[in-house]
């Protein structure tokens, strides 16, 4: 079964991508597909050069013009499924959903995760997503954190999305507990990159993308930090690896927390509710952009969940700092 997109592209290859190969070229033109459906769109002689049908390896020159015909087999996403996942839809227009999606939630199948993701259900919830790059998702949460995603409901609005994030035009904002207790706020610039030893792992490598956070102190306890973070850039582990490299991990961190910490001298209540949170705190907590159809600013708030919710309040009696 296939599903064809009544929108055929027409491009005409510019100056500065000449002389390049052209699914090297169609990856720079149409971003919202992946490469290796462009590929094989190439190869099913669903791309044409100046009315030919050119291979992959074909060297383009500026002002030829191509036409792409998009085509999406079935089995090209991920199975529907799971329709009963908790998550709740923030907001719905014809071109984007907003989700809130819980803690312990994973976004994109994977090894090990084929089924009951994210994924996976808005496929069950919309099935015309299936014809949209990775369902719809424009941006992805780590599973234990808890918030704000937005899914672009057609190939356009996918595109001007993902677009927008490469250009910082979309605001992520997101609540994190620290260890420790910082003195004040200020602005992490280190290149992220895969660990050297550990591959399940990223570190700060002066090899790595560029990576940018900037946070400010939301309130002090005994021997802990909840930080507003905003995220420049978007690489994969970022808040959990820069408050990690600046000596504040967060709390219940199983990768980059190291040894679970408890204050010395703290409450049997905190010691309890401390070994009892068993997922990082970090809850995607804000999220803006501005809609691709309308061109209107939007703005959404995600309030903390209950487990982080709870750790904080028995924090708060405590004491603050």
């Amino acid at each position: 079964m296939t599903i064809s997109d009544p929108d055929t592209h027409r491009l005409t290859i510019p100056e500065e991508l000449a002389g390049q190969r052209l699914d090297v070229v169609l990856a720079r033109l149409l971003p919202q597909y992946s490469r290796s459906r462009l590929q094989r769109w190439i190869d099913e002689s669903r791309v044409t050069l100046d009315g030919e049908h050119p291979a992959r390896r074909t060297l383009v020159r500026a002002e030829q013009q191509l036409e792409v015909a998009p085509q999406y087999l079935a089995d090209e996403s991920v199975a529907a499924g799971a329709p009963n996942l908790p998550f709740s839809v923030v907001h719905r227009d014809a071109a984007v959903l907003v989700i809130d999606k819980p803690a312990g939630l994973v976004v994109h199948p994977g090894a090990g995760n084929r089924s009951g993701t994210l994924q996976n259900a808005l496929l069950e919830l919309e099935p015309a997503l299936a014809k949209v790059p990775r369902a719809g998702i424009v941006h992805r949460i780590d599973k234990d954190t808890s918030g704000l995603l937005v899914v672009a409901r057609t190939p356009k609005a996918h595109a001007a999305l993902v677009r927008a994030l490469a250009a910082r035009e979309v605001q992520r904002e997101y609540l994190a507990l620290c260890h420790g207790l910082m003195t004040g706020g200020g602005t992490i610039d280190e290149p992220i990159g895969r660990h050297r030893s550990q591959r399940i792992k990223m570190a700060v490598r002066g090899d790595g993308r560029e990576a940018v956070t900037h946070y400010r102190i939301e309130r002090r306890f005994t021997a802990h930090t909840l930080v507003r973070v905003q995220l420049e850039t978007g690489r994969t582990h970022q808040i959990r690896v820069h408050l990690a490299h600046i000596g504040y991990p967060l709390v219940g961190d199983p990768v980059y927390g190291g040894r679970r910490r408890l204050p010395a001298r703290a409450s049997p209540a905190v010691i309890e509710a401390l070994q009892a949170f068993h997922r990082q705190a970090l809850h995607a907590a804000r999220l803006g952009f501005e809609h691709p159809s309308s061109g209107r600013q939007m703005m959404f708030e995600s309030p903390i969940p209950q487990d982080f919710a709870t750790l904080l309040e028995v924090l708060a009696t405590a004491g603050a700092a």
